[in-house]
């Protein structure tokens, strides 16, 4: 999955808030954290997320295909600043 940022400003505040981390992601995807990867990369404003499918990709089961709902769980996922979580 890929967040893409059209403000570098932005996509440097969620990186360095640390909201987007293998915790948050493994609870968010009800996937092991030890299999999610957190990628900033910042040439493009954007960080890529990696993690583990639960099933096969077109298994009976599979319930995103395409992987075009996968943002769905970020949004309830709250960025705060450093001065924020004070």
């Amino acid at each position: 999955m890929d967040i893409i940022f059209a403000d570098p400003a932005v996509c440097d505040r969620v990186v360095a808030s640390g909201a987007i981390n293998a915790q948050n992601i493994s609870h968010l995807y009800d996937v092991p954290s030890e299999g999610v990867q957190i990628i900033p990369y910042k040439a493009v404003y954007a960080i890529k997320i990696t993690m583990p499918r639960k099933v096969i990709s077109g298994d009976i089961l599979d319930d995103d295909i395409y992987g075009c709902q996968q943002h769905l769980p970020l949004a309830d996922l709250q960025v705060f600043s450093e001065e924020e979580r004070e």
